[in-house]
């Protein structure tokens, strides 16, 4: 499991909109492995599917196993039409006041069940999950 956080100086409202409408994923993505994804899958709650189209051109359903409106959300990625294989990614917004958050970005490969997947895994840092926060912090602090 590796994990990130920095403050961003934005309401926590406008960073989880950007995090729930997936359609806006691949603007802040600091894997670099997010193509695109349709519009209108905003997520609403948990058990709420949404489905993402890899850099790769592989489509995944991400399965949503956490979600309190503004603050958390996380979900488990899995191939369209099987279960999620284990890994987790979750999003944590902590306001600070205003016009300010903590935000942690977690991701979770320990329940992980497909070993083909562990070496991409393993290379998920925490360097990348900052990337993606410092990228969410410049569409956020517009």
């Amino acid at each position: 499991m590796v994990k990130a956080s920095r403050e961003i100086e934005a309401p926590a409202d406008r960073i989880f909109e950007l995090i729930a409408d997936p359609s806006r994923q691949p603007e802040w993505d600091g894997n670099d492995n997010l193509a695109n994804a349709p519009q209108g899958q905003r997520v609403r709650s948990v058990g709420d599917v949404f489905s993402m189209t890899l850099t790769s051109g592989k489509v995944r359903e991400n399965h949503v196993v956490e979600l309190v409106e503004g603050r958390c959300i996380a979900w488990k990625p899995g191939e369209p039409g099987k279960g999620p294989v284990g890994h987790l990614w979750r999003w944590e917004i902590e306001p600070i006041d205003d016009a300010r958050c903590l935000v942690v970005h977690t991701y979770d490969w320990t329940d992980m069940h497909d070993e083909s997947r562990y070496e991409r895994a393993q290379a998920t840092t925490s360097e990348r999950l900052a990337a993606s926060i410092d990228r969410l912090a410049s569409l956020a602090e517009e």
